[in-house]
């Protein structure tokens, strides 16, 4: 393809001294513009976004196409060869997490190289998508930070029907820093400069094709809206801003969760309205009587039935303005 070069990219070494590589995919635009940076599979189980890239490679004509993309399918090679959501702890167990090392350190701990790698391409861009997916248990929607309204334009062009704004730093609670995700890409890369989104696509582990239609749309629904393609973006539903929120409603302890609640994804709840029960399932004893902690958009909701204590439960998002 004209215009498309797709270069090998030495991300780090492992002990036994082989190269730990990665592709790094850039197209050339015939006319000025703007540079995307699309990445996927910083957590290996996310696999979605990965069809969505090469989906997007072939829809793509650098004839047609005014400014630059750069895209990395798998940013993370050890977790996609593992089908994991962390990088096993021989390699780094200081950093298991890719997703809380950016901007990384070329001389770090493994995870913190491979950012730092990626991080020199992604520092070259005009704005960024980092594309994740979620699970069925969770509603398709894009992150960006509050107060940040370029990215905020940019999740609005993505076009989700739930956009969360995420507060950071001093403005959100303990837990944003407890759980450092100060080190999350879309938040290095925002305090950097460069408007950025997290765009979360239904499912991991298996490649859904309305997961991938999904992402495939929206994310040339923003090569769009940054006048990289034409014509004008594609509607894609009728948008909800949220505030995404790090409280949860969490299993107190370990059972069997069964929903009791014809609730589903996307429905507006009151706080304290009953979604199921949790139990002992060799003593019938009940464990916790499950409610939404608040009002708003329920947007997660665990449907898989044993869950261990301090799981998660469900997620409501709140609502504004």
């Amino acid at each position: 393809m004209a215009g498309h070069s797709a270069e090998r990219v030495p991300l780090a070494r492992l002990p036994s001294g082989v190269e730990l590589e990665t592709t790094v995919h850039t197209y050339e635009g015939a006319n000025d513009g703007p540079t995307l940076y699309v990445q996927a599979a910083q957590h290996g189980q996310e696999i979605n976004g990965s069809e969505v890239l090469r989906r997007f490679h072939e829809e793509i004509d650098p004839a047609e196409l005014a400014g630059e993309i750069v895209a990395v399918p798998v940013a993370n090679p050890l977790t996609f060869d593992r089908v994991s959501y962390t990088t096993p702890e021989q390699l780094d167990s200081i950093n298991p997490n890719m997703n809380r090392v950016w901007p990384g350190d070329e001389d770090g701990t493994l995870q913190e190289r491979m950012a730092a790698t990626l991080w020199e391409y992604a520092t070259t861009a005009d704005a960024i998508v980092d594309l994740h997916t979620g699970s069925p248990n969770m509603m398709t929607h894009v992150v960006f930070m509050e107060g940040d309204e370029e990215s905020r334009a940019l999740a609005e062009a993505f076009g989700t029907d739930l956009l969360l704004s995420e507060q950071a730093g001093d403005a959100a609670d303990v837990e944003w820093s407890e759980r450092d995700f100060g080190g999350k890409f879309r938040v290095a890369a925002t305090r950097a400069g460069i408007p950025s989104i997290t765009p979360e696509l239904a499912h991991n582990k298996e490649v859904v094709e309305n997961a991938v239609e999904t992402g495939l749309t929206r994310l040339l629904n923003v090569c769009r809206e940054l006048g990289m393609l034409r014509p004008s973006p594609t509607e894609n539903g009728d948008r909800e801003l949220a505030r995404n929120h790090l409280g949860r409603v969490d299993a107190i302890d370990s059972g069997l969760f069964v929903v009791e609640s014809n609730h589903e994804l996307g429905d507006e709840v009151d706080a304290g309205e009953r979604i199921g029960t949790l139990y002992d399932p060799a003593t019938y004893d009940v464990l916790q009587e499950v409610e939404t902690d608040r009002t708003g958009v329920l947007y997660a909701l665990t449907r898989e039935a044993t869950v261990c204590g301090g799981g998660k439960l469900l997620s409501v998002a709140l609502l504004r303005d």
